[in-house]
């Protein structure tokens, strides 16, 4: 195929990555969304240190979109001055990164023992997270493509490989360098960012997308963005989707072995699950790519593209949703728990618990749906 690429086949290209983002998204809402976490299935929960299931696969799979998507807008950059392409790509990272910020702070008040209404301080709140992390991913990564060329941006990504695994075994504990309580992330972040604005879910002050462990992650971006790149170039062919496969594969292998001395671990983001996770999103599109060019298969699609046409409007959509309904109270009980206990959990814990996730995703997607009827689509 040319390089120049026909329209046809460019709106190819954007419904499967619009539907690899829109599953992303899907799943993301499922496994974040749980009627109960002491009955969700495990393939839906992340792995508790150590290890991987399929919940561990949808964050990284979305930094990939992420990366992928920034391999076409990157082209409106060449009739652009180089201070108009970084005030661009500064003004969206700053943006992404506020959104995040205030959906973690947000509703910015708390209820205290009398049910008095407390402002939440900003000394004690969360600095990174989800969409902190994919706005730091996406500005560093642009940056890198609009002054590096290929070889050089695959390359830094390598080096940052390295470099995070290097920091973690020379500032982590002696012997304890992969623990929870000894790892690096855990001290650098604690000391640029201070405990009391570090994620307290694990039941001690970790965050799971702390600015450290922000640097593998940038790998998994910089791959999507020379994926995209490198299907462009060569066009949707079956030569292209085998070298696919067969890049998926090799790194998946790479991964396991890589295990064996730095653990597959999604909350330190360890640089062996940076390339598991990477190897199984390119057999994942490559997937997508075959069913939707190939085998011309279109049943379904629409449910995924819709997502995929707002995926960072309906996540925060979906956290913000959350948020509120574990505070509107039903006599003493939240609204979440109410509609869980009184409406799901009837069918079992594991299945009810499963079925108010995709409940909730499915809330989700009627938004979704009627922005994408009207023509709303929402840029972060």
């Amino acid at each position: 195929m040319n390089k120049h690429l026909s329209t046809k086949s460019e709106n190819r290209r954007f419904t499967a990555l619009d539907l690899f983002r829109g599953m992303t998204i899907c799943v993301m809402i499922v496994v974040n969304t749980p009627g109960s976490e002491e009955t969700c299935f495990k393939f839906l929960k992340h792995a508790d240190w150590h290890g991987f299931t399929l919940a561990d696969l949808v964050f990284p799979s979305f930094l990939f979109a992420v990366g992928n998507a920034l391999s076409f807008s990157c082209k409106r950059w060449a009739s652009q001055a180089a201070s108009e392409v970084m005030l661009k790509i500064g003004k969206r990272t700053l943006l992404i990164f506020l959104v995040g910020y205030l959906m973690y702070w947000f509703p910015f008040f708390s209820l205290d023992d009398n049910a008095n209404f407390v402002f939440s301080p900003f000394s004690h709140t969360r600095m990174m997270g989800v969409l902190q992390r994919i706005a730091l991913c996406y500005g560093i990564t642009a940056v890198m493509v609009y002054y590096l060329n290929k070889e050089r941006i695959l390359f830094a990504g390598i080096a940052f490989l390295i470099l995070y695994w290097a920091a973690l075994v020379w500032f982590g504990a002696p012997g304890h360098e992969y623990t929870k309580t000894g790892n690096a992330v855990l001290n650098i972040d604690s000391f640029l960012l201070g405990t009391n604005h570090l994620y307290q879910g694990e039941g001690f002050p970790f965050d799971p997308e702390g600015i450290l462990s922000t640097l593998p992650a940038l790998f998994n971006v910089i791959c999507g963005y020379l994926v995209g790149n490198y299907i462009q170039s060569k066009g949707i062919t079956k030569k292209t989707l085998i070298q696919l496969i067969i890049v998926g594969i090799g790194m998946s292998i790479i991964a396991y072995d890589w295990d064996l001395f730095f653990p597959i671990n999604k909350k330190l983001w360890t640089s062996s699950y940076a390339v598991l996770t990477v190897g199984l999103d390119c057999l994942l599109l490559t997937a997508i790519i075959y069913c939707t060019d190939f085998r011309k298969i279109t049943r379904g699609n629409k449910f995924f593209l819709v997502f995929g046409k707002n995926p960072l409007a309906i996540y925060v959509l979906s956290e913000i949703g959350v948020t509120l309904m574990w505070l509107i109270p039903i006599g003493d009980t939240p609204l979440y728990s109410l509609i869980y206990d009184h409406i799901f959990a009837h069918a079992g814990n594991y299945i009810g618990s499963l079925l108010f996730s995709l409940w909730w995703m499915l809330m989700c997607w009627i938004v979704a749906f009627i922005l994408d009827r009207k023509k709303i689509y929402i840029k972060l």
